[in-house]
């Protein structure tokens, strides 16, 4: 018999196969593989995105040319645009109002064929350093109430342009799947005075059996309530609610971190695509958010959400995340 497990700061559960566990041999994924073309996010192709906002570069050139590191333009189609108020209005029992935003693109680095693991340290740490400062900037605008960081890598993870890069969108409001989440990190501080997520990196680093790698600031484990197979959360073990407050130091140690767990995804899964998602807590409303703790969740496309999850809101896991740990750690 399998296993129904409850994620205690959503509420969510998930199903999972302890009976006939699956082993990465099981599993049958669309690998990513570069077909190269013309590509806008190139070096030597500034001219074919729009004007960078942000960006690294070699001191003495100029923006919008070579010569640079990590590039920020914004997205060529936007999910939101920036100029304009949000009016938000009733249609009859419905609610409505502006596509007000912002939507911008992290150009991660100057390579079309790498990855976070074929990068160098500090090119990641300059990646994670841009990030950082797009919270900070994107924050000081009163109309955004969330700033969401995303990555898709390979076209089955979603990815429309094969050049690694970051998606920054800010909403006006707090989506709904990260206020769930908020509010049952809020719930469990008032009734116990501490951060779930806190207790969550105590407890996995004293059974240890779903940690995949630990170092001086940083935690990654498969989460005991795993939605996907080989699911992974990277979490500062220093309570912080928001990226943008790392220090230099931190984002060092984050890099490292963010790029051993992918390479180690990748050993079991050659050019597997994945997602990853930051979440952090909302903007200009709270300004003590101690009971919520930022952190990446990061998913290899292993599985498809079908039917079942569509209409019940669980989901299944094919392999328990203490197996998925051992295989990352190359204990199977």
């Amino acid at each position: 018999m399998g296993e129904l497990r409850r994620d205690p700061i959503v509420g969510r559960w998930v199903i999972v196969d302890t009976d006939h566990p699956a082993n990465p041999k099981d599993f049958h994924y669309e690998q990513n593989a570069y077909k190269g073309g013309v590509c806008p996010f190139c070096y030597g192709n500034e001219g074919m995105t729009p004007p960078e906002i942000e960006c690294f570069r070699e001191q003495g050139t100029s923006a919008n040319s070579s010569g640079w590191q990590v590039r920020v333009v914004a997205n060529k189609f936007p999910a939101l645009q920036i100029e304009g108020n949000l009016d938000r209005r009733p249609l009859g029992l419905y609610d409505m109002s502006n596509g007000v935003g912002a939507h911008e693109v992290i150009i991660e680095s100057p390579y079309h064929a790498k990855d976070i693991p074929d990068l160098l340290p500090h090119e990641i740490e300059n990646y994670i350093k841009m990030c950082r400062n797009r919270a900070v900037d994107l924050a000081k605008d009163k109309r955004f109430k969330y700033l969401m960081f995303f990555r898709n890598f390979g076209s089955a993870a979603g990815a429309s342009l094969e050049h690694a890069h970051t998606q920054v969108v800010a909403l006006p409001m707090v989506p709904k799947n990260v206020a769930e989440e908020i509010t049952g990190a809020k719930s469990y501080f008032d009734y116990k005075e501490r951060c779930i997520f806190c207790d969550m990196i105590r407890q996995e680093t004293q059974e240890k059996d779903r940690v995949v790698l630990e170092n001086k600031f940083f935690l990654s484990f498969c989460p005991f309530v795993s939605r996907f197979p080989f699911e992974i959360w990277i979490m500062p073990k220093k309570h912080n609610a928001y990226l943008r407050s790392i220090s230099d130091e931190e984002v060092g140690y984050l890099a490292e971190i963010l790029k051993e767990t992918i390479a180690k995804v990748k050993n079991v899964f050659p050019n597997v695509a994945y997602n990853y998602i930051i979440h952090v807590a909302p903007i200009n409303g709270e300004t003590d958010v101690e009971y919520y703790h930022w952190h990446i969740e990061f998913m290899p496309k292993l599985t498809q959400v079908a039917g079942f999850e569509w209409g019940t809101g669980f989901y299944i896991d094919p392999i328990t995340p203490e197996q998925s740990a051992k295989y990352l750690k190359g204990g199977l």
